[in-house]
């Protein structure tokens, strides 16, 4: 597995299609979390505090996902159902062809945030 010094390396080494996604997301959990440090963890870029990610994310072969906690999750499943997005306990997966929403993003991340203390 490879490991990634900061966010530009991470990606810069993604799949070309997904590249500015990844780059306008990096740009919205950074004004939702002005105050958050960008960490590598987990071999996936994330904004946190000290040892605790309030969101973290990542590209794979077909899809990116936004990661965020339990809490954040369920209490906007809705919002994600209607953004017409798919959903795990911890992520929402999403592509070029259908983006996460940035107003979705940011609820989401607050939301993590709230939910994990930090």
């Amino acid at each position: 597995m490879t490991k990634f010094a900061d966010h530009d390396a991470y990606i810069a080494a993604a799949p070309e299609q997904f590249r500015p996604l990844l780059t306008r997301l990096r740009s919205q959990l950074a004004q939702a979390l002005p105050d958050a440090e960008e960490l590598i963890m987990y071999d996936m870029p994330g904004f946190g505090f000290g040892k605790s990610i309030v969101a973290g994310y990542a590209a794979f072969s077909k899809q990116c996902g936004l990661y965020v906690s339990n809490g954040a999750i369920s209490s906007l499943a809705n919002d994600i159902a209607t953004a017409g997005l798919k959903a795990t306990k911890t992520g929402v997966t999403f592509s070029p062809r259908k983006p996460i929403p940035d107003e979705l993003i940011t609820r989401l991340v607050l939301a993590s945030r709230k939910d994990l203390g930090v």
